[in-house]
């Protein structure tokens, strides 16, 4: 059999339709007896109210929205990722609200979802990762209208509110710190170039590069994946003038990177010191463990869950909030350079 119907209740329960709809509702109309009648009918039909049904009624379908454009297996590795969508579904759990989510190819991909979710009614409003420089996504989805938060920021989203962290901020106090060690060459093993948050890395280092007076400054964009990350350490690591400090833009690629600089001998932290810009277990389980930004990913993922969920009660709550700037934990993966 398949979904119970209105009509289906109204037959069991010998009523009409409309009794039905009244009772379902909550509305006047019916004695209380035949509401409990339909109700109880309702129950032994496992009925439950269709999401579209009641989304063209106006009310909410209890779903959210999160499409990631970015490789699967990529996102299925990355620690930072993990805890974020454990913290969204903590906060969206106790609204008895669902975390609907979708990894799809590209961009292209991604705005198309939104368009086919929102017609269909299918969620309420959606969470928005990866801002990216001149973004064709935030047009498209002040256009469809549907309540939306973006993780990252600040500024160049629009009128959607935002959730972000300062990584310029966070940048500088990474090569700020490996400078006062005496590291004067330094890489950064970027993510996609096509996001603001590595654009604005990048700009950090450079910037930070200038001001400390410091020689070579190179970063190099990647995919965030292990693979990638390993081979850009080898093809910086075989440089008659190798850096001194490799910055990574994800604790896989880090590790990823230590494992390359074993392989081919270059001691860590006597050689090559490391720093990675998520912070996480596997930058502490490392020998050496990993000196990293830290944050409560978890947390943020609580907060960007709480903001959307505000703004669907009250679109007038929407705001852009600042998060704590990850701070700096020092370990065993950076020293003075030798020499």
């Amino acid at each position: 059999m398949g979904r119970p119907t209105i009509a289906d209740i109204a037959r069991a329960a010998g009523v009409s339709k409309g009794a039905v709809s009244f009772a379902l509702n909550g509305r006047p109309g019916v004695s209380e007896e035949t509401r409990s009648r339909i109700l109880r009918v309702a129950e032994e039909m496992n009925w439950r109210p269709h999401s579209a049904a009641r989304a063209l009624g106006g009310a909410r379908v209890g779903a959210v929205g999160l499409v990631l454009a970015r490789p699967a297996r990529t996102v299925g590795v990355e620690p930072f990722f993990a805890q974020l969508l454990s913290g969204l579904q903590a906060e969206f759990s106790a609204r008895s609200t669902a975390l609907q989510l979708l990894v799809v190819e590209d961009t292209a991909a991604e705005i198309e979802v939104y368009r086919r979710w929102v017609s269909e009614h299918r969620v309420d409003g959606f969470v928005l990762v990866d801002l990216q420089v001149r973004d064709p996504r935030i047009q498209v989805l002040e256009e469809l209208g549907t309540p939306t938060v973006v993780l990252g920021g600040p500024g160049r989203h629009g009128g959607l509110p935002s959730v972000w962290a300062d990584d310029r901020e966070a940048m500088l106090s990474i090569v700020e710190y490996l400078a006062a060690l005496g590291h004067r060459r330094i890489a950064h093993l970027a993510g996609l170039p096509a996001f603001q948050h590595t654009q604005r890395r990048i700009r950090a280092l450079r910037d930070a590069a200038k001001r400390l007076g410091l020689g070579e400054t190179l970063s190099l964009p990647t995919d965030f994946s292990d693979a990638q990350g390993a081979a850009a350490t080898r093809t910086l690591l075989a440089r008659r003038e190798r850096p001194t400090a490799i910055i990574y833009d994800s604790d896989v690629m880090a590790v990823a990177g230590l494992g390359v600089a074993a392989e081919m001998g270059v001691a860590v932290p006597g050689e090559l010191s490391i720093v990675s810009f998520d912070d996480s277990v596997l930058a502490r389980i490392v020998h050496p463990p990993l000196t990293a930004l830290s944050r409560d990913t978890f947390a943020l993922g609580e907060q960007v869950a709480r903001t959307l969920l505000a703004v669907l009660d009250d679109p007038a709550a929407a705001v852009d909030l600042k998060m704590p700037t990850p701070r700096l934990t020092v370990r065993e993966s950076t020293a003075v350079p030798r020499g």
